[in-house]
């Protein structure tokens, strides 16, 4: 999912790495990406899930105009992660996640 070359931008040559956690999970991704893209190399593609109906959302505009991608960054809601770049040691979390009752 990463374009590594492009005919216009060129080669992406950054193999530099930092450190994060997502819901728990301890991940590296690539130094300089956006959050969001950076979870789209991961797998990950459900940013937030709605209040009402508790449905998945993830990146939608990419460009920070809408509301879609917000997630818990460092324990601040609302952080718009297409435009907000990834940290050594940032904490994300899922917004509105609904946890799994346990029968």
């Amino acid at each position: 999912m990463v374009v590594k070359e492009h005919p216009i931008l060129g080669t992406c040559e950054n193999e530099e790495y930092v450190n994060i956690t997502v819901d728990g999970e301890p991940l590296q991704v690539r130094a300089g990406s956006m959050i969001a893209p950076a979870l789209l190399e991961q797998g990950i593609r459900v940013n937030r899930y709605t209040r009402k109906e508790h449905k998945p959302r993830g990146i939608f505009c990419g460009i920070g105009q809408c509301t879609d991608c917000v997630m818990i960054v460092n324990g601040q809601p609302n952080v718009r992660t297409c435009i907000t770049r990834v940290e050594e040691g940032m904490v994300i979390e899922t917004q509105n996640k609904v946890e799994k009752e346990e029968a």
